[in-house]
């Protein structure tokens, strides 16, 4: 009968998961014996259980082969650059010893969690909260004086484009001003220089000869 190829995943049944436990160990065991007696390897194995008992075996003295194991760890990274897993752990515990002294700190600058604080900690506090009004207030002073200096543009501006409207205005209006007096010396020109003139108003049917004529004086 053809044995089913097992799967690597985590045995649900707690008995089963024990029964696999005992019969994996034994056999894990076993083949540490025989790498270390076929090989005159120097072998050491610690097995912990689910429930925290210990299992261990070693061809020499455990304690032996542990201290060799530091050595050899210790002489590897001191040859060997960090791994990049290992810089981005402490990078992340760095940041987030940071950020935790930056929470601290700002719980004080608010007033906050200052029971603790001694005597030359609330000093400190005092003066960085000093200078960070100060430096406020020069930020404060430095926006009013651009404000003031774009109000002032703006005001320039608008007095030159008022200056150009008057100066409009006024061409406009000298040029109304002329229109009209040569409207009325045009008007004083034609009374002066054409006699009385009659009119004819009133409709006649009939030969010339006998028609009366009726005249509509403009004067």
């Amino acid at each position: 009968m053809v044995r089913g190829k097992t799967q690597m995943r985590l045995i649900e049944n707690a008995t089963s998961r024990q029964v696999t436990f005992s019969k994996r160990r034994n056999g894990l065991m076993k083949k540490a014996f025989e790498l270390s007696v076929l090989c005159d390897a120097e072998v050491a194995l610690i097995i912990f259980s689910p429930r925290g008992k210990l299992y261990e075996f070693a061809n020499s003295s455990m304690q032996a082969t542990l201290e060799r194991y530091r050595k050899h760890a210790k002489t590897k990274e001191a040859l060997e650059p960090p791994s990049l897993e290992h810089l981005n752990h402490e990078a992340a515990a760095t940041l987030m010893k940071k950020i935790e002294q930056l929470e601290v700190s700002k719980r004080k600058m608010l007033g906050e969690d200052l029971g603790s604080c001694s005597i030359d900690e609330l000093q400190e506090v005092e003066h960085q909260l000093e200078k960070s009004v100060c430096k406020i207030r020069a930020r404060k002073v430095e926006v009013f004086e651009e404000q003031i200096k774009q109000l002032k543009h703006k005001e320039n501006l608008l007095e030159a484009e008022n200056a150009k409207l008057l100066e409009k205005w006024e061409s406009e209006a000298e040029g109304g001003v002329k229109e009209v007096e040569r409207g009325e010396n045009l008007m004083n020109y034609t009374e002066s220089s054409s006699p009385s003139s009659e009119v004819e108003t009133e409709l006649f049917i009939g030969p010339p000869e006998t028609r009366p004529r009726t005249f509509l004086s403009l004067n």
